[in-house]
């Protein structure tokens, strides 16, 4: 039986953020559909982060890929997954 490669999806988000709290709802959302590992930072109080991120939120990556900013848009979250996980597959070849 072949192995299940799921792509890894981040979100940059932060606290009191309206922007952010759709966009975790919309990838939590999507997660429970579609079962890839969700990983959620939260940039408040961590200078770096702040510095990275502070002007985009909120920032979804697939596989470390910047795919979204502001809003998540889910038909074109889904193309972007299964491009991922498809390149997944052919590097486990």
């Amino acid at each position: 039986m072949a192995s299940i490669h799921r792509p890894a999806v981040r979100v940059y988000h932060a606290a009191a953020c309206h922007l952010c709290e759709r966009a975790l709802g919309k990838v939590r959302a999507l997660r429970d559909e579609l079962g890839f590992e969700l990983e959620e930072v939260a940039i408040d109080g961590d200078t770096e982060l702040e510095a990275r991120y502070r002007e985009s939120i909120p920032v979804v990556e697939i596989d470390a890929e910047r795919v979204f900013t502001y809003y998540v848009h889910d038909e074109a979250f889904r193309r972007r997954l299964a491009a991922a996980q498809s390149r997944r597959c052919e590097r486990s070849l």
